[in-house]
């Protein structure tokens, strides 16, 4: 009798679950912070898809014209080696997103299985991953990074590689906290007296009640791998041969366009940054705003100055000839 109880206490969260992200779903359609975030977001997934369509040339090809500005012929101004600076803003999108969201997904994924085993088995599991998350924790990013960068090969798999290990120990400290909070539920105790495996109910049963806070992690984990790879590149730690914004940024600060006033070399690529990382915020926001309940805005809200409005049928004497 006791495990068929545990059984239908078990199924009758699936559905729960499902009508949960439904509601979030539908939650995230209509916040604007997220709509914006997602549009801006889309639009720049499209160009750097469309870049080869849009410049099918090689756009790191030399020119002879010179750093100009920007004009009818080409619309963002040109390099000091002639090249085209749209051309290049488009197609360093292209690396740029690439890395930015693999290591993003990377480092989250590392974040989750390490959070989830650290709160899940506890004792000589949790002290062994929390020490090794701490020593990520305590280390500083840059200098790692630099290292890191410096001692390895050249190339996208090395930046991605780099970003994904160095990134992943802040999601696990707080996926860890909340999995610990989640692992004392009736609905795990459940699935562990009906004999289901640790995998089985850290994934269906722990992981899923998450959600936002997995979702926040990759939102910020993506943001810290664009700004990361564009800050190695820009420092001459990436490969000078992939076009990027960090490598568009490190060719004018080496062409002197800085030194120069010339603006629209590296304004482009800063901006982009600064813009997809703007979009992946308003998101992470948007999720906060719905997954936390003291963020919710209510939706009528009442002056705290507006006159209360009092029922008749409150009033002393309603209903017996009125006020005298």
């Amino acid at each position: 009798m006791a495990i068929s109880q545990t059984e239908a206490l078990t199924s009758g969260m699936q559905p729960a679950r499902g009508r949960s992200l439904m509601r979030t779903v539908r939650a995230l359609t209509r916040n604007k912070k997220a709509v914006v975030g997602l549009a801006m977001i889309l639009v720049f997934v499209a160009l750097a898809l469309l870049a080869p369509v849009i410049f099918p040339d090689d756009p790191s090809r030399i020119g002879s014209g010179g750093a100009t500005p920007p004009s009818a012929e080409h619309l963002l101004g040109t390099t000091a080696k002639g090249q085209d600076v749209l051309a290049l803003t488009l197609w360093g999108s292209r690396s740029s997103l690439f890395v930015g969201f693999t290591a993003g997904i990377l480092a989250t994924v590392i974040a989750v299985l390490v959070g989830l085993a650290s709160a899940y088995f506890g004792r000589g599991v949790d002290h062994t991953l929390s020490l090794l998350t701490n020593v990520f924790l305590l280390i500083p990013g840059l200098p790692l990074l630099v290292i890191l960068a410096a001692f390895l090969p050249a190339g996208l798999g090395t930046v991605i590689l780099v970003l994904a290990v160095t990134g992943w120990a802040g999601g696990a400290r707080v996926l860890r906290s909340q999995g610990m909070s989640i692992r004392g539920k009736d609905y795990v105790a459940a699935s562990t007296v009906t004999g289901e495996r640790p995998l089985h109910i850290m994934l269906r049963d722990i992981l899923p009640n998450m959600a936002s806070i997995v979702m926040m992690t990759l939102l910020g984990s993506i943001i810290g791998a664009i700004g990361a790879q564009a800050g190695l590149e820009f420092l001459g730690l990436g490969d000078s041969n992939t076009i990027s914004w960090g490598t568009n940024l490190f060719w004018a600060t080496s062409d002197g366009s800085l030194m120069l006033g010339q603006w629209w070399i590296f304004v482009p690529s800063g901006l982009a940054i600064a813009l997809i990382a703007f979009a992946l915020a308003l998101c992470n926001y948007a999720v906060d705003e719905i997954t936390n309940p003291r963020l919710r805005r209510p939706r009528r809200a009442t002056s705290a100055t507006a006159p209360t409005t009092v029922s008749m049928a409150a009033q002393p004497g309603a209903g017996k000839g009125g006020a005298r």
